[in-house]
């Protein structure tokens, strides 16, 4: 967690154009070799005044209705599996519907599937046939499809790849998942597979227009075993698009050449899943991904449906730790999004109708995470986002800044408050249990 206690680290905090580059440059001297270019440097601005974007799991799995992880759960062998894309025709799919449904929640960017573990391309792949235009019957690219409706709506692009493969031959040794139920030869070329990923990369990076970046899953598979020659193919994406951003699902600190650093279900310095075991916050921007439900992929079964107050909680934890969230959706194999997570998304829409600026374009604010919430901060604004409190006062350590004005946050009047040497106490509002956040905001001229 960042906790800044002196007026430098304030000021840093509310100019984040600054403390991003400043950050940027930081991340340069531990990483040798890649020097970012200037439209990386303000794509990662961009990125974290960004703070809220839609993940997308879609594949061919989507048919079993049982998560993205179907065929390793299942142990389905390759033979068996490859039959599923005769069987996904997703004649309800609507690109126009889905950034509209993302934009309409207040959503900056979209990430999507364009291969995952099971190694069927979701695009026209000219590298492999296995892919949804040359496998299945509704012979279309989805993300030709919503990668022009993105730039229509103003929303960016980002594609999940999958290091490891399931399907593929030469993805070999096999690592900890895609066991001998696949039905592989126990041979292979990994550099052979390396080159396949890359070329596919490519193809997405040269054929869909602007990526805003790839992000990538699998490399836990294996880890040291095997070299994954990273700096191949990072170099790869920057030389053909510098600004796209780089962020690996590993679940450790960054590698050199990497833009963004995400955590799996957990925030920043958090490690409640185990995913997250001796990653250390690096000097990069930051992101946070969770499900709606329990499922990544489409689940039939699973009706564990997290609230609305919960999933804006968690966005409002993500800003105040720093960092963007990125929230999933698993599509139904007819191509819809189900009903639930669509209402869910309109309701996360209308709060950041009226608070999205207390989120967007700020970052961690001068008192680190509490128990009762977080704060955010943006040009000469604190904001006090209390999710948890039920006094009618609230003690703040010492701000580095002196308070000019208290309100709540969207309505009139002032908010009483103290200050000293020794904090601030704030007087707040009479508990209002259908509010999701009360947000006190602090105006700090000067500071």
């Amino acid at each position: 967690m960042i906790q800044p206690s002196y007026p430098r680290a304030l000021r840093l905090r509310f100019l984040p154009g600054l403390a991003f580059m400043l950050m940027s440059l930081m991340s340069l001297q531990a990483q040798t070799g890649y020097q970012p270019a200037k439209e990386n440097l303000e794509a990662r601005q961009w990125f974290g005044d960004a703070r809220f974007g839609l993940f997308i799991h879609w594949g061919v799995y989507s048919v079993l209705s049982d998560g993205e992880w179907v065929m390793n759960t299942r142990q389905i062998p390759v033979k068996e599996y490859e039959k599923l894309p005769a069987f996904f025709n997703p004649t309800e799919f609507n690109a126009a519907e889905w950034v509209g449904l993302a934009k309409a929640a207040g959503m900056k960017y979209i990430t999507i599937t364009s291969k995952h573990h099971d190694g069927f391309a979701m695009y026209d792949s000219k590298v492999s046939d296995y892919d949804i235009v040359d496998r299945t019957p509704y012979k279309k690219d989805v993300l030709r499809m919503l990668a022009e409706e993105c730039r229509k709506q103003g929303i960016k692009l980002f594609f999940y790849h999958s290091h490891l493969d399931w399907h593929h031959p030469d993805y070999f040794p096999r690592g900890r998942t895609g066991g001998s139920y696949t039905g592989r030869a126990e041979s292979g070329d990994f550099n052979k597979y390396i080159d396949y990923m890359n070329g596919q990369l490519r193809e997405l990076l040269t054929n869909y227009g602007p990526v805003a970046g790839i992000w990538f899953d699998g490399w836990w598979d294996h880890k040291d075993k095997v070299n994954w020659r990273l700096d191949d193919t990072y170099k790869l994406i920057h030389s053909l698009q510098p600004a796209a951003l780089i962020g690996n699902n590993h679940h450790v600190a960054p590698f050199p050449g990497e833009d963004f650093q995400m955590f799996e279900k957990d925030l920043p310095g958090h490690n409640t899943t185990g995913f997250s075991e001796g990653s250390k916050i690096g000097n990069l921007p930051l992101e946070t991904c969770e499900t709606m439900n329990n499922s990544w992929g489409f689940n039939l079964k699973d009706q564990k449906y997290k609230s609305t107050r919960d999933l804006v909680h968690y966005l409002v934890k993500a800003a105040g730790h720093n960092a963007n969230f990125l929230l999933n959706v698993g599509p139904m194999p007819n191509g819809q999004i189900q009903p639930e997570f669509q209402t869910t998304l309109k309701e996360i829409g209308q709060w950041m109708s009226k608070y999205g600026e207390t989120i967007y374009g700020t970052r961690g604010g001068p008192v680190s995470p509490r128990n009762w919430g977080v704060t955010t901060a943006k040009g000469n604004k604190v904001y006090v986002h209390i999710l948890d409190w039920q006094d009618n006062t609230l003690a703040l350590p010492n701000l580095p800044g002196k308070i000019k004005s208290a309100r709540l946050y969207g309505e009139s009047g002032k908010v009483t408050f103290t200050q000293t040497p020794d904090g601030v106490v704030l007087k707040l509002p009479r508990a209002d249990p259908n509010r999701f956040d009360t947000v006190i905001e602090l105006e700090m001229p000067g500071v």
